[in-house]
């Protein structure tokens, strides 16, 4: 019989996360950890931030900087460091795991994650598995040979970014300069490289949840979803995968997640054009198109996550529980000290919740809640959840 034992929280012996990166995901799997019987540390680089309004203790720190990385993990000595964002400082992150600190699910996922240059290349040339064509660039000249090598249309994004940060479609020569532009302008800190990908004419864009851990690997039924400018906006299960496909894709995220290692959930985006499965895109940690499965699942997304950290076991297999929908909630305006008008109709109708984040500021269009939604089809899924969101009003001072 395998067993697991911790303290108490704030006392000798607490099993100690410290979450870096502090947003509405982190703010759902420290609740998470937190029923499980763990102590979270939340940290971001912005005060009240979500997670921030439920863990143990808090901190405001630039996580870009290396050295203010490594003083607050050496003075709080955690059991798992548990990054929730892109925007912290890897290089640090490896240093600490070669030291003997657990970072999850590995410093170097966390990584080549973080770039998608890094996480393509391991993909396409380490791995060889299907992707759509791709092309890097660091300044104008060279982006129009990327542009002109992969063809028209092609999708442009920072190599660094995210939430759809810099990202656009072009359509013809019109477009380039616009679109190195955007991107440049969306990218995460001084970086000025970009990807530019063939465009795939897909049937189905899903993510695979998948979580590694102490007994093996774990598949949550695929999430469906769909994107504005780069952005979530709408998710769903079942995604109405043909079993066939699905093996394939599980086969393909078996491989990847394999390679980066360590414990915990991973989102991975897979396109799905005809009998062809391509690699778009990897979280190591809770996807935003998973907040669905906090309606869908017995086990949400987050659930097992806090689980797999904290080395504890997971099912073999995870069940829906019926067809299942969440539908973001944007801010049309700027501004600080958010309140929120809600419409409780919709929330009357069996099968409806819904998620406010508590960000401390907005703008025009940041995602500051989730409407999700159960039901007998995925379609009146969809409608409860759309529903929940719409009645969702967001003002600002």
């Amino acid at each position: 019989m395998a067993t697991f034992e911790f303290g108490t929280p704030r006392h000798q012996d607490a099993f100690q996360i410290l979450l870096m990166g502090s947003g509405e995901l982190g703010k759902e799997f420290a609740i998470e950890a937190m029923r499980l019987g763990a102590e979270v540390i939340a940290v971001d680089s912005y005060a009240d931030a979500p997670a921030m309004q439920v863990a143990h203790t808090s901190g405001v720190i630039d996580m870009q900087d290396g050295q203010a990385v490594r003083q607050l993990v050496e003075s709080m000595d955690p059991d798992a460091i548990v990054p929730e964002i892109e925007a912290i400082a890897t290089d640090t992150l490896i240093e600490l795991e070669e030291e003997g600190y657990n970072v999850i699910p590995t410093a170097r996922a966390t990584r080549l994650t973080m770039d998608r240059e890094y996480i393509r290349r391991v993909v396409a040339e380490d791995l060889g598995l299907p992707t759509s064509p791709y092309a890097f660039a660091d300044d104008l000249e060279s982006f129009q040979a990327a542009v002109e090598d992969v063809g028209f249309p092609c999708v442009v994004k920072p190599v660094m970014s995210s939430s759809g940060k810099g990202q656009s479609t072009l359509h013809s020569a019109e477009d380039v300069e616009p679109g190195w532009q955007e991107a440049i302008s969306g990218s995460r800190g001084q970086s000025t490289r970009v990807i530019v990908e063939g465009f795939v004419e897909f049937d189905t864009e899903i993510t695979l949840l998948t979580v590694r851990h102490r007994d093996g690997t774990t598949f949550c039924p695929p999430v469906a979803h769909t994107q504005a400018d780069g952005d979530y906006r709408e998710s769903w299960q079942p995604a109405g995968l043909d079993p066939a496909i699905l093996e394939t894709c599980k086969s393909m995220t078996r491989e990847v997640t394999d390679e980066l290692g360590g414990a915990g959930l991973f989102g991975v985006e897979l396109f799905i054009a005809g009998d062809d499965v391509y690699f778009s895109e990897l979280s190591p940690r809770p996807h935003d198109t998973g907040m669905v499965t906090m309606i869908s699942q017995d086990l949400s997304e987050f659930a097992l996550h806090a689980r797999a950290v904290m080395g504890l076991s997971i099912p073999d297999e995870i069940e829906l529980i019926s067809p299942s929908a969440s539908a973001v909630v944007l801010a049309d305006s700027d501004g600080d000290n958010p309140t929120y008008r809600v419409d409780t109709e919709p929330l009357r109708t069996p099968g409806t919740d819904l998620r406010i984040f508590g960000k401390p500021s907005m703008y025009a269009g940041r995602r500051m809640g989730v409407g999700l939604g159960r039901a007998d089809t995925v379609e009146s899924a969809r409608q409860l959840a759309r529903s929940v969101a719409e009645g969702v009003e967001v003002s600002a001072e």
